[in-house]
């Protein structure tokens, strides 16, 4: 999609999250059946998944599944220093999974932390974990639609997407990402550091490189905070390659005041740090476009293999600099834009190269 919402995303309405405790990260885990997956789409435009008006913010948390574990070129740095945030990319290195939860029952597990201001209630969250099926080995993608989450000091439960899209075959990967309404065990267990495990995906090497992970989204309401509104765009598509692509989606109708502050925030799979050419950008119909960057985030290379967020960092465990593939950042919108009644566009491009879109969104003031 270039300039629209397009059509809704086509949903496979499952149970979102099951109540049966099957793992504790950190203790041994009780045998259980593997969920089924949802029924798998072959392709998923852009649209909106969730919009409040309401005081409050987004917020998520998100790490990465796989890392690397030794070079195979030899211009690689080594694997030390690709962690640490020295430019590299996935499919120099041998990759494999990070697991964190030291339960022999689970491949892989990370743990990211939600942050929410005093005083907040949860409006919404929601799930999403992907990655590349096919580096040295092939994943079976039965196992796309299911992952592990624990909340902060609790024990893992089968989430089963009611969305998927799977085999999204492009520069040498074969591509997914799945998602599941968790609202309910979020509101619940509040802010504090969730543990995600055995996202699907592949480890080795190959052109195409390992790379995976997970964002949990996190709309919430807060009094304290301005009135604001609050949208969530979800999809699935390649981006860059010789021609170029861009994701682009609209808080339709919805009108922007002039110089409007709150943050922007996007999920995105194989990036590479070094590579410039991907943009993150907002404007309204009055207004020129304004590229988002900071610190982390170069103007044109914000698909760098970065987890960043304005001002102090969320904890994250394990906390790489260089997520060698999995980018989950959020920027802060400096109010440089003029008013519109037709509502913000955002636009997420890539050039130079391969990468894929999975989620977009944001927090805009109403009114000044």
């Amino acid at each position: 999609m270039r300039n629209s919402l397009g059509p809704l995303l086509r949903r496979v309405t499952l149970c979102a999250l099951s109540l049966a405790v099957v793992a504790t990260p950190g203790g041994p885990a009780v045998a259980a059946p593997t969920p089924p997956a949802a029924t798998e789409a072959v392709a998923a435009t852009f649209a909106q998944r969730y919009h409040a008006l309401q005081h409050g913010g987004i917020t998520r948390a998100a790490n990465t599944s796989v890392t690397c574990r030794k070079p195979m070129v030899a211009r690689a740095v080594s694997c030390a220093s690709a962690r640490g945030g020295k430019a590299a990319a996935n499919n120099d290195f041998d990759m494999f999974y990070v697991d964190v939860d030291k339960d022999p029952n689970t491949y892989n597990s990370s743990r990211g932390e939600v942050r929410l201001p005093p005083g907040s209630r949860v409006s919404y969250a929601r799930l999403y974990w992907g990655g590349n099926l096919r580096v040295g080995e092939q994943k079976p993608p039965r196992d796309n639609g299911s992952a592990l989450i624990a909340e902060p000091g609790g024990s893992y439960r089968h989430v089963r997407a009611d969305t998927l899209v799977g085999h999204r075959t492009a520069h040498g990967a074969d591509a997914f990402q799945a998602s599941a309404d968790v609202t309910p065990l979020v509101r619940s267990s509040g802010a504090g550091l969730y543990t995600v495990a055995q996202v699907n995906a592949a480890m080795g090497h190959s052109k195409a490189g390992a790379w995976g992970g997970w964002t949990l989204v996190v709309a919430y309401e807060n009094e304290a905070a301005p009135l604001r509104h609050l949208a969530v765009w979800d999809g699935f598509d390649s981006l860059g390659g010789a021609r170029g692509r861009s994701h682009a989606v609209r808080l339709a109708g919805l009108p922007v005041p002039a110089r409007a502050k709150g943050s922007v925030g996007m999920v995105a799979y194989d990036g590479d740090r070094g590579a410039t050419g991907d943009t993150l950008t907002v404007s309204t119909g009055r207004s020129r476009p304004v590229r988002l960057s900071d610190a982390a985030n170069p103007a044109r290379d914000v698909l760098n293999s970065t987890i960043s967020e304005p001002g102090r960092q969320s904890a994250r465990t394990p906390a790489y600099a260089n997520t060698l593939g999995y980018d989950s950042d959020i920027f802060r919108l400096d109010g440089g834009l003029k008013a519109d009644r037709k509502g913000l566009l955002i636009r997420l491009a890539s050039r130079r190269e391969s990468a894929w879109a999975g989620v977009l969104f944001a927090a805009v003031d109403a009114k000044r």
